[in-house]
Formats: C-alpha cells, sequence, structure tokens
C-alpha cells in the first residue's frame, strides 16, 4: 500500500509550522510508521537544522541529478535522523532554490510513497508555483494558524479560493501554544473571521517554555519521555490529529 503526503502550511510565518511538522513525524515513529520529512520551505528551510542532522545531499541535488540522467535511489539524498525518520532537506544554498522546477514535485512524491508510509512535507506561506504543487499532489493539507488578527484575515482570503475551487483535502490546525498571551479572540470569533472551520488545537497548556534547549539537541518534543508524561493530554489529541490526516474519514462532503 503507497504511503500519504501530508503538507503542512500555513499564511503567515511564526506559526510553529515546523515544529508541529516535526512533532507529527515523531508521533508516527511512535506508531512505527517510516515517515520521510521534505522539506519545502526551500529558502529558509529549518528542518535539518531543528534536527540538528549535517546532510551532505539536499532536494536540490537531487532534482539535478534528475534533470541531468544521474539519479540513482531516493535514499541516496535523504538523512536519517534515527530508525524510522529519515530527511530530503531544502537546499543547503539558498540561490538554489530558485533552480527548483515545480515538475519534479509529483515524481519525487511518487518515489516517497513507495517507500514511507507518511511523507510530511514542511512549506512555506507564498502561494507560488511550487507550494500549490504541493498542496495539488499531497493527500491532504493542514494549515497551521495562531490567534492573530492578521492571521485570521489571511486565512479567510485563502479559505474563500478552496471554496471557489472546490477544494476539499485540506484541514485547519489552531496553534494556542506558539503564544499563549494571544487569546483574545473566542473559537466562535475565529470560525466567523475566517469564514470556516477550526478543526483541531493545540492548547496553550502545550507551551514549552524552553523549547531551544530541545532544538539545540535536535530533540522532537513528541519523542521526550519527560513532555509525553507531563503533556499526555495534548500528546493524546496530537495522535488523534496524526490518525486523522492519513485516515479517508477526514474527507467531507462540505466545507
Amino acid at each position: 500500500m503507497a504511503g500519504k503526503v501530508v503538507s503542512v502550511s500555513s499564511v503567515n510565518g511564526g506559526v510553529g509550522k515546523t515544529t508541529t511538522v516535526l512533532n507529527l513525524a515523531g508521533i508516527y515513529s511512535l506508531m512505527d510508521k517510516k515517515v520521510l520529512i521534505i522539506d519545502m520551505d526551500l529558502y529558509s528551510g529549518g528542518v535539518a537544522v531543528s534536527l540538528d542532522i549535517k546532510n551532505k545531499k539536499d532536494i536540490f541535488m537531487m532534482i539535478d541529478s534528475m534533470a541531468n540522467n544521474r539519479f540513482t535511489t531516493l535514499k541516496d539524498y535523504v538523512t536519517s535522523y534515527n530508525r524510522s525518520i529519515d530527511v530530503l532537506s531544502c537546499p543547503r544554498d539558498p540561490r538554489e532554490a530558485t533552480k527548483i522546477e515545480s515538475r519534479f514535485i509529483p515524481i519525487i512524491f511518487d518515489l516517497a510513497k513507495k517507500e514511507y508510509d507518511v511523507v510530511l512535507v514542511d512549506t512555506h506561506h507564498v502561494l507560488d508555483e511550487i507550494n500549490l504543487t504541493v498542496m495539488d499532489y499531497s493527500y491532504i493539507t493542514l494549515f497551521v494558524l495562531i490567534n492573530d488578527l492578521v492571521n485570521f484575515k489571511n486565512m479567510k482570503s485563502l479559505l474563500s479560493i478552496f471554496k471557489d475551487t472546490d477544494k476539499k483535502n485540506y484541514l485547519v490546525l489552531l496553534n494556542n501554544s506558539r503564544d499563549t498571551g494571544k487569546d483574545y479572540m473566542s473559537m466562535y470569533d475565529i470560525r466567523t473571521m475566517i469564514g470556516g472551520n477550526i478543526d483541531y488545537t493545540i492548547s496553550r497548556n502545550f507551551y514549552i517554555k524552553n523549547i531551544d534547549k530541545y532544538v539545540m539537541n535536535g530533540e522532537i518534543l513528541t519523542l521526550n519521555k519527560s513532555i509525553n508524561t507531563f503533556h499526555s493530554g495534548d500528546i493524546s489529541h496530537m495522535k488523534k490529529l496524526a490518525l486523522d490526516l492519513i485516515d479517508d474519514s477526514h474527507m467531507k462532503e462540505e466545507k
């Protein structure tokens, strides 16, 4: 059975998107699923840095090999984080990001789905050709929001586009742990403002005060035993989200 591509995106930066990708990777790892993280935040991706991995290859090198008939196998371009999580990093040189063509994205996804149970794609928040192609070829896209007026207004515009184009394979996650001081909008107000639903939330209780320590150590929060113990409720909710993202039950007739 082929794996599924789950892309994680946003309408603004600074919402905890990459952290969400890594936390989901940790959850799937605990489920004994083989996971590939693809960093498609091509200019400023932080997956390799956050995991403290020293990658010698990246997605540009892979695409360049494909374009010049030098491509061998996917495993030659990924870097292992642990026994079940691999990473296909963004270009180490940001100047090479401009040379990446969107036509290679579905090819990469097809290769990854043959070898991994879940392919998690970290994107950037600009709706350019690369990002649109990622979403078009994803099984589902998870949009991460924070409690912020600009975030909501931008999300409303995007959801309007989705309704016009009849796009339904997306879910919306409200990350209340990113900035616990921004809680002035109620859930009703948020739904009204974005003109759509909030499918999942990460509670403010999952705020990790010393998160930089984990980043410095290259740790995934959901794989840390202490965090799993002290934040068991939030981890359980994240497990439900992870399962729903790869299950057909999330497909809705209407949004």
